[in-house]
């Protein structure tokens, strides 16, 4: 039996080697972290690795830090599964650095010390400042820390049969490691080996794929479009629109805009909350503070868009390898959302579910996919623990008069607490669809944090007032909004698709048989296709039997209010709209007397190097 279709990727006797590799890659980033911490005596060290990582690095730690779990696998997956539109989110992600890089890097290394709170409070009221920048970057952090705890349960469960609850607690350990003992020294040099290794995992699976078709891009994507594997998804996804169709239109159509994000103007908005999101994720913010100066700062931009960018065009092959070698159903079968895609391609490159080298193969890209996954949840608690210890404790509550032994005594505990949550959650959120919150993290991100970062750098009238309702308003809007966009599940709406394709399925067998026996080619792909509408109907039935006596989502409604599935058209201008108001509606002498000196200092770096201190 196919061990995909057995519900595990991995065969029995080839789970020593899963085993093995995931200790290597563990054992590596321990004996990092250990050396790491031998380093950590200072909040300088805890939360900027010193300043002392240059700009080479810091752009390896920063494709490590953002190219997450959602990026390998999610990325690849839904290419697989949609074809051109799972590519939009790549695009996306990677023009958002263009955004950092010209309006972010060099004034908030040049004004920030460790964290959002620190660029925020520079001429605003620092305890207001740093309690709302705080709360959005737990907020933020939260959500995103969720989805990765889940996708890291999940995949080491489907890979090599660990019980859930035990993976994500492993997760949460490892993650504590590097935090509490290595701060951002551990965790700077964990991604640095994780986004090497990602790298290198994803040429391998390139190589192995284009390999057989000359390493010509119109041949392989040829062949994508002439399988029938690929034809009989896009059918599925296009119902009755493909009644009328050709195989040939068919395989075109998997090029082609549409089949996942069919309106327009939910690319539009999908688009501005990558772009601007990014700008406002805490954890990437943090990273501009470890380098010694602005100009090292652009240079490491530079370096993460060289590789995260190189990386995406990458999952272009990947994705549709899957789709052409493992075929979506399969994908499917094993992940609804398709993030085994690359594992699964890996395996079949390597020689087969049954052979020593595929599942060698498979266990390598599992694992670096989970160092991704412990890499990136290591950076939000970084970021999590250093706004509950450096802006509550030590700003607000302390009144920035803590030593900075006592300052990373608290952010190690921070660090503890927020893993300990992570933890709960990722195990309370078990068969949960969490990848809303993906959305979510970086809705808010740009709804709230990027509008306050930007107006407090280049607007003059921007004070206060403005920077805490515009937080408020960009991430409750955002929340909002989220909470009735179709990210949700509905059960109804999910109930009566599954129905439709349970319906549907005579006629599209009848319709398989009737092409079979006209035509030899198409009688030969038969088993293959008469397997994958299998799998189509056994989900079917599933997601029928998961839903069953369910009618409203988790906020009471059955179907959505909009029809966005990312709020960032709406929620982006609304937290612009906040800010806004609520700095002309406010006085605030502190951040019009500090304004020359802000921009000052975030054009020219003068003044900066005391912001680096203890």
């Amino acid at each position: 039996m196919n061990p995909v279709l057995a519900g595990s990727a991995v065969p029995e006797r080839f789970r020593w080697l899963a085993f093995a590799v995931f200790a290597a890659i563990i054992a590596i980033t321990m004996y990092v972290t250990w050396r790491a911490s031998r380093r950590v005596s200072s909040t300088q060290q805890f939360y900027a690795a010193g300043r002392s990582i240059s700009g080479l690095q810091n752009g390896w730690a920063i494709a490590g830090d953002y190219l997450s779990a959602a990026s390998f696998l999610g990325i690849a997956g839904l290419i697989s599964l949609y074809g051109y539109d799972g590519f939009m989110y790549s695009v996306g992600w990677l023009v958002a650095y263009v955004t950092v890089l010209l309006l972010i890097a060099e004034p908030c290394r040049n004004i920030g010390k460790f964290t959002l709170g620190d660029i925020l409070a520079f001429r605003n009221d620092p305890r207001s400042a740093r309690v709302v920048a705080a709360l959005s970057t737990i907020t933020v952090s939260i959500f995103y820390l969720t989805a990765q705890m889940v996708g890291g349960g999940v995949l080491v469960k489907t890979l090599i049969g660990i019980p859930y609850e035990v993976s994500v607690i492993a997760v949460g350990l490892l993650m504590l490691a590097y935090v509490v003992f290595g701060g951002m020294v551990a965790t700077t040099w964990v991604q640095i080996i994780k986004a090497v290794l990602l790298v290198v995992a994803s040429l391998l699976l390139v190589v192995f794929t284009w390999a057989p078709h000359g390493f010509s891009l119109p041949g392989f994507l040829g062949a994508v479009t002439a399988d029938s594997k690929v034809q009989s998804q896009v059918a599925k996804l296009l119902g009755d629109a493909a009644s009328t169709m050709s195989p040939e239109q068919l395989g075109q159509r998997f090029l082609e805009p549409g089949l996942f994000l069919k309106n327009p103007v939910d690319q539009v908005s999908l688009g501005l909350a990558l772009v601007l999101g990014t700008a406002g994720m805490p954890h990437i913010l943090m990273r501009f503070f470890t380098v010694s100066d602005a100009r090292q700062a652009r240079i490491s931009v530079l370096w993460a868009m060289g590789i995260i960018g190189g990386f995406y065009l990458l999952t272009l092959i990947i994705g549709n390898g899957a789709a052409l070698n493992v075929g979506a159903a399969t994908i499917a079968a094993m992940d609804k959302g398709g993030n085994m895609a690359a594992p699964l391609l890996a395996q079949f490159v390597g020689g087969g579910p049954d052979s020593l080298l595929g599942n060698l193969f498979l266990a390598f890209v599992a694992a670096v996919a989970f160092a991704t996954i412990v890499a990136v949840v290591a950076g939000l608690v970084l970021a999590s623990a250093s706004a509950m210890s450096h802006d509550i404790w030590a700003g607000v509550l302390k009144g920035e008069q803590a030593t900075p032994e006592d300052e990373v005594r608290a952010a190690r505990i921070s660090a503890l607490a927020v893993g300990g949550l992570a933890i709960a959650i990722g195990i309370i959120a078990r068969d949960q669809n969490v990848a809303h919150l993906v959305a979510l993290a970086f809705a808010v991100a740009a709804s709230g944090n990027f509008p306050c970062v930007l107006l407090t750098l280049y607007w003059k009238r921007c004070n206060t007032g403005g920077i805490v309702l515009g937080m408020i308003g960009g991430a409750v809007s955002a929340i909002a909004l989220v909470l009735i966009s179709p990210n949700m599940s509905y059960p109804l709406l999910e109930t009566s698709k599954a129905e439709q394709v349970i319906a549907a399925a005579p006629l599209t067998l009848a319709k398989l048989e009737a092409l079979a026996a006209q035509d030899a080619a198409a009688m030969q792909k038969m088993p293959a296709a008469r397997a994958a509408l299998d799998a189509n109907v056994t989900a079917a039935q599933a997601m029928v039997q998961k839903f069953a006596g369910q009618r409203e989502s988790l906020v009471g409604l059955e179907a959505p209010l909009i029809e966005l599935k990312n709020p960032g058209l709406y929620s982006i201008p609304f937290g612009f709209l906040c800010v806004i108001l609520g700095s002309l509606l406010w006085r605030d002498r502190r951040a019009a007397q500090l304004w020359e000196e802000l921009y000052v200092r975030q054009h020219t770096g003068i003044g900066a190097e005391r912001a680096g201190g203890e």
